[in-house]
């Protein structure tokens, strides 16, 4: 088992009850870190957590990180990832999506500064809009509509690396910021309306796989061990970011619903629906940052990442 530098003894995980943040709490407990899990449940589940409830070394703080909170004793790592992480979360809850971009982001700054800890703010590839270069480098400033469909979460995303790079300047905090592309895999939810979970979803139940526009659109989907490792590896490092923590290969949503049939042994068939106003033609990562100074790429293939992710989603009840 990998592990973290001999100065994590103590790790704070925002969000630590979503997607992307319960396995960040596996992975630091397994490479023998302490946690301390903060969120609110407003978007994240206990049940992400029900795995860890007897580990040594794990609390639970539920707060909302839109409010000053305090940790007691030691924490030298704080990972940020508190937000509503879909964009049909961020359109049910877009003043809270704000409010944790801004407000809740600067308390966790303040957090870590207070702790002289490392800060890690987990962003998003919708800081690119719909990008005008592909595929998207870190220098790209990315074309966002700041008062469209998507504004909520992209803006939220896109203030939230303004005000970590602003702390970092003026106060000396040690951030960084990584920028996650589509991540996936178990214990992503089933009806927050990301692709991959609401095809699987759909084909399980034998129902037809719905997929907007003409389906040439494409994204990068990457598996969750594999964003977990580009997070951790950047918060082991010495860099500020952003760094694009994604996969380098992109796939048509046509091409998507086709996989999915296929690993599931669906005999559902595709209907094409209206595409949202705003979504991006394309999105894909260049990683040649997080490959040479990180060491960084996916492991996980998209094929075996999707045959996990439905092994896992049969496994659970459906509702």
């Amino acid at each position: 088992m990998p592990t973290t530098p001999a100065r994590w003894r103590r790790a704070v995980v925002t969000g630590g009850a979503g997607f992307v943040g319960s396995h960040l709490c596996t992975a630091l407990l397994d490479r023998g870190t302490r946690v301390v899990c903060v969120d609110d449940f407003s978007t994240g589940a206990p049940g992400n957590l029900a795995h860890l409830a007897r580990r040594d070394g794990f609390t639970v703080l539920r707060a909302d990180v839109c409010e000053p909170f305090e940790v007691d004793g030691r924490v030298d790592l704080v990972l940020h990832l508190a937000s509503p992480a879909s964009y049909a979360d961020c359109l049910r809850l877009p003043l809270h999506t704000l409010d944790t971009a801004s407000l809740g982001t600067r308390n966790a700054l303040d957090l870590a500064r207070a702790h002289r800890a490392r800060f890690v703010l987990a962003s998003a590839a919708g800081v690119y809009g719909d990008p005008q270069r592909h595929p998207q480098r870190e220098d790209h400033p990315g074309s966002v509509d700041p008062v469209g469909p998507r504004s909520a979460h992209d803006e939220a995303k896109r203030f939230a690396e303004a005000l970590t790079a602003a702390h970092a300047a003026a106060l000396g905090t040690d951030a960084a910021i990584v920028r996650l592309f589509s991540t996936y895999g178990p214990r992503m939810p089933a009806h927050d309306g990301r692709a991959v979970a609401v095809l699987i979803r759909q084909a399980l139940a034998g129902e037809p796989l719905t997929v907007t526009g003409d389906g040439s659109q494409t994204r990068s989907f990457t598996y969750v061990d594999d964003a977990v490792r580009g997070i951790l590896a950047l918060a082991a490092s010495d860099l500020a970011g952003p760094v694009n923590i994604g996969s380098p290969h992109e796939i048509s949503m046509n091409a998507l619903a086709r996989l999915v049939v296929s690993l599931t042994g669906s005999s559902s068939g595709v209907r094409h629906v209206a595409r949202p106003a705003g979504d991006p033609a394309g999105r894909r990562p260049d990683t040649a940052l997080a490959r040479d100074k990180l060491q960084w790429e996916p492991l996980t293939g998209l094929r075996e990442g999707l045959r996990r992710t439905v092994t896992w989603f049969r496994s659970v009840p459906r509702g």
